[in-house]
């Protein structure tokens, strides 16, 4: 036998084969929240985030409510389960008992208006010209509330389209995007508000929501107009006050104050 076979067949213990080092694992991303929101929240296999607003959210001052809900998402879950999405673009503020434009001026109190009185987030559904729909959200103040004059559509179009049909009739020409939701009883035809959301909570209800969009954020200066409110006219100088809010530039805003967006690019003047 040779010297080198001798020297392997020794007693001593064979030598350990050297394996591979294992593969490092993959770094978890840094933060897993901006993983989310990153992904689109509109479509059905996107995580799942929590983005729909409570009550802290609605118990604010009326003025601060109509401007906070500028950007935010007003969801909509029909009986088929499928959802409609519009962002809120344009509001106006109604104060209450000071503000004569209001419905529940002077303080008052009627069927009608009942959810001005509630708590905040309480939804206020009105008819006007006997056959449309507006949807208001109550706020802190008593009798205050927020119109939702505007929205965005994000999703659901087709169904919006379908919706707005109704009242159009089947021989209209197709509504464009822009043209779906701009408008105060337009938002409630397309997103299918009934009268009977009226003095439901916005903040709990099953059907009808607001979320935050987590791919948009403040509203920086300059960008949220102050502008009169529409078809309250006979009111004198609750007429005149800027108490309608809208996203400067944005294309499904109902009516834009050129005034209006001037004295927002220069601050010193007097709204």
């Amino acid at each position: 036998m040779s010297a080198r076979k001798r020297k392997h067949s020794g007693g001593g213990a064979a030598p350990v084969p050297m394996l591979p080092a294992p593969l490092a694992p993959a770094p978890a991303p840094a933060d897993s929240a901006l993983l989310q929101t990153v992904l689109s929240p509109y479509f059905s296999d996107a995580p799942k985030l929590d983005l729909r607003l409570g009550e802290d959210f609605f118990n604010q001052p009326c003025v601060a409510l109509a401007k906070a809900f500028l950007g935010k998402v007003l969801v909509r879950r029909r009986a088929d389960g499928t959802a409609l999405r519009g962002r809120v673009v344009e509001t106006e503020a109604y104060l209450g008992g000071e503000d004569k434009a209001s419905h529940s001026a002077g303080g008052r109190r009627t069927e009608r208006n009942t959810a001005m009185f509630m708590k905040p987030g309480t939804i206020y559904v009105y008819q006007i010209y006997g056959i449309y729909l507006c949807m208001n959200v109550s706020s802190q103040g008593e009798g205050a509330a927020v119109l939702l004059r505007s929205l965005e559509p994000l999703e659901g179009q087709e169904a919006m389209r379908e919706l707005r049909s109704v009242r159009r009739g089947a021989a209209a020409r197709p509504l464009r995007d822009k043209d779906l939701c701009n408008g105060p009883s337009k938002l409630c035809q397309a997103l299918d508000v009934l009268r009977s959301f009226d003095r439901r909570d916005l903040a709990t209800d099953t059907n009808v929501w607001l979320e935050r969009d987590p791919q948009e954020g403040p509203a920086g200066p300059g960008q949220v107009v102050a502008a009169a409110r529409i078809g309250v006219e006979s009111y004198e100088e609750w007429a005149r006050k800027p108490l309608r809010f809208y996203l400067r530039g944005h294309p499904c805003v109902s009516v834009v104050n050129r005034e209006a967006e001037r004295q927002a690019e220069q601050p010193g003047l007097k709204a």
